[in-house]
């Protein structure tokens, strides 16, 4: 019977010590994943506790060779004792292991954030460099963008004040003949109350008429009292491009039988001998023109007769339509006021267009030098649209990055780092893990 308690005790020791075994191993492969430092001292306090498992075994196998007669509530006393020193030993260690790790923890914790703390502030010193740079270059950009805008505009407004200068000039001017046209218009009728002398009525007729040549057509293109071949003066002569070359102008004022028409006291008799003496008097000037003033292979096939009052020429085209046919037949045309600056007009079109005809070269030379420029103009604007849309997408860009810096300082400010203080959430659970593994 003590040989059966004797075996059975060895047999309870020897499973003690296997378990014993198989926790301190377990301990051990969890204490691998753990930094060399606390390792080394895991695997310092494993040897220990091993030594001391040894030196209990001993001890026990001694106390059983010499003691196989105890009875075995006292082996399982001491195996039970034992079990429980090496608990006690073991949470001792657990703990011991824990704090060391937290200390570690704690210490990388810190070294993080000082490292992080560092990086920051050199990417945002960095950042900042950057954007006064981007600043200034933008800026410096902008400027000279501004600037040849500035000129370009400035130029553009200067030409266009010049032009429109130049066409109210030309407005004031017109403006101005017209008010002396409406001026003498108005008075015809006053005049011709007091022009009752035949040679005034010529001085008058010869006075309007070079007024209103002057002032339409360019010098050089008519000639004022010009002799002829045949050894007449006309009051002026139309100098035109070829083929219509010389034009004689004559003025022409038949107001004495004008006026017996209109006379109040007259009777219808006196006012029908007038009308046929005052067609009498037209046809006589109009044959005296064309007889005169039209000379072959020197003037053209034409002349014209100048009426200075719109009255007098009015009563012709009104009630004596057979004396304007006579004058077509006899290559005459009757003018007034009125008509004449529509013929010098026609004229004056007429001598630019030769003017024109004559210089098309210099005229095509300016257009391609005009052309050319326009090009480089054109180029210029795209290259200045170009770098518009450069420097607008570049401020997108910049407004782009500032905006995700921002997101980034606002997530890094929204993360707890202090929350590593709390060791169970960290270190409890891998090491349970582990255990149970």
């Amino acid at each position: 019977m003590p040989e059966l308690w004797t075996a059975v005790a060895l047999l309870v020791a020897v499973a003690a010590a296997i378990f014993i075994l198989w926790r301190i191993a377990a301990l051990h492969a969890a204490t691998k994943e753990l930094p060399f430092g606390i390792e080394a001292a895991m695997a310092e306090r494993h040897r220990a506790m091993l030594s001391d498992v040894h030196d209990g075994l001993n001890r026990l196998g001694d106390r059983l060779l010499s003691q196989n007669a105890e009875s075995g509530e006292r082996l399982q006393k001491t195996l039970a004792e034992l079990n429980a020193s090496f608990q006690a030993k073991q949470d001792r260690l657990r703990a011991e292991v824990l704090e060391q790790i937290l200390l570690k923890l704690a210490e990388q914790a810190r070294a993080d954030r000082e490292l992080l703390q560092t990086g920051l502030t050199q990417a945002t010193t960095q950042l900042s460099a950057s954007m006064e740079s981007l600043t200034r270059s933008i800026n410096e950009r902008l400027e000279q963008i501004s600037g040849r805008v500035s000129e370009r505009l400035d130029e553009g407004f200067k030409k266009t004040n010049e032009t429109f200068a130049n066409v109210m000039a030309r407005l004031a001017t017109i403006d101005e003949a017209q008010k002396k046209i409406d001026g003498l218009t108005t008075n015809v009728v006053g005049l011709q109350e007091l022009l009752g002398d035949k040679k005034a009525r010529g001085a008058f007729g010869e006075v309007q008429l070079e007024g209103l040549v002057r002032n339409i057509l360019p010098p050089g293109s008519f000639e004022f009292q010009y002799t002829l071949s045949n050894g007449t003066r006309a009051d002026c002569v139309l100098k035109l491009p070829e083929p219509t070359g010389l034009v004689a102008v004559d003025a022409k004022f038949p107001l004495e039988n004008y006026h017996r028409m209109f006379a109040a006291e007259a009777s219808e008799f006196e006012r029908r001998a007038a009308q046929t003496d005052f067609r009498s008097d037209l046809k006589r000037h109009i044959d005296a023109i064309g007889a005169k003033y039209i000379i072959a292979n020197e003037t053209s096939d034409g002349a014209v007769m100048f009426v200075p009052a719109e009255a007098v020429f009015a009563e012709i085209h009104a009630y004596h339509a057979e004396v304007v046919a006579y004058a077509m037949q006899k290559r005459v045309w009757i003018v007034s006021p009125t008509t004449l600056m529509a013929v010098l007009n026609t004229a004056r079109a007429v001598l630019k267009d030769v003017e024109t005809r004559r210089q098309i070269h210099i005229i095509k030379d300016a257009l391609g030098k005009l052309s050319k420029d326009f090009a480089r103009f054109d180029e210029r604007m795209q290259k200045l649209a170009a770098h518009i849309d450069m420097a607008q997408k570049d401020v997108q860009d910049v407004q782009i990055s500032s905006k995700k810096i921002t997101g980034h300082f606002a997530r890094i400010e929204g993360v707890e780092l202090d929350g590593i203080e709390s060791p169970p959430a960290v270190a409890a659970v891998p090491l349970r893990k582990a255990g149970e593994q």
